[in-house]
């Protein structure tokens, strides 16, 4: 699938476009063709385009497992097939031959395709429900050390939580919030968990929001 320059807004905004119903770049589970696009990329989109940073986010939580992706052409499964009937021959036709014979070695022959499949179905990685969350903390006050807070947040960890990119959003009268990404495990982790913990530095934080939420 190309989406041109993926280093320019248009690229990006193909890409975005693109994932607004998919959840990647071929088949239903992640294959190659996500790495290559992941790689092109280089870095996680803006905020802006909200499909295309909860790909990113989803692929890049994998990490080293990337490599262990199905490729491309195999994402997808392949169709059974029976081999094209050979032309008509009167000369090499038994009239005498037996029909429980062909429909014998015909059975053996699909059962033979179906193990096959299901064998190579059963290795591929199993999809883990997560999400993709974006939070605004908001301080008390201008005279709030931003960086000590965005630090603070990012010291909550735990397993099934990853922390992505951050940026200070101006509010008014000059006074700005933490806006910061993370792709959880739905399993281990909670948000209400998540936006407690973050209000617990009562010094640095004001309160906390969710920006955008959605599930990978």
């Amino acid at each position: 699938m190309a989406f041109g320059d993926l280093k320019t807004d248009k690229g990006v905004k193909a890409l975005n476009d693109y994932l607004a119903d998919r959840s990647y770049i071929e088949g239903y589970v992640p294959s190659q063709a996500d790495v290559t696009t992941f790689k092109a990329l280089g870095k996680a989109p803006a905020s802006s385009y909200p499909h295309a940073l909860r790909w990113y986010n989803h692929i890049s939580s994998f990490g080293s497992e990337t490599s262990k992706f199905p490729s491309a052409s195999s994402a997808a499964p392949v169709a059974d097939s029976k081999p094209a009937p050979a032309d008509d021959d009167d000369d090499d036709v038994d009239l005498f031959g037996s029909d429980d014979e062909e429909d014998e070695a015909a059975e053996k022959i699909k059962q033979e395709r179906i193990k096959a499949y299901s064998e190579k179905k059963s290795k591929k990685p199993a999809l883990i429900p997560k999400s993709s969350i974006v939070l605004d903390v908001k301080p008390w006050d201008d005279e709030t050390n931003m960086e000590e807070m965005e630090k603070s947040v990012r010291t909550i960890t735990c397993d099934g939580l990853i922390w992505g990119q951050s940026k200070f959003v101006p509010l008014a009268y000059g006074i700005k919030k933490l806006q910061i990404g993370c792709v959880i495990e739905d399993d281990k982790v909670s948000v209400d968990w998540l936006t407690e913990e973050i209000q617990n530095f009562e010094d640095l934080v004001q309160s906390v929001d969710i920006a955008a939420f959605n599930k990978i």
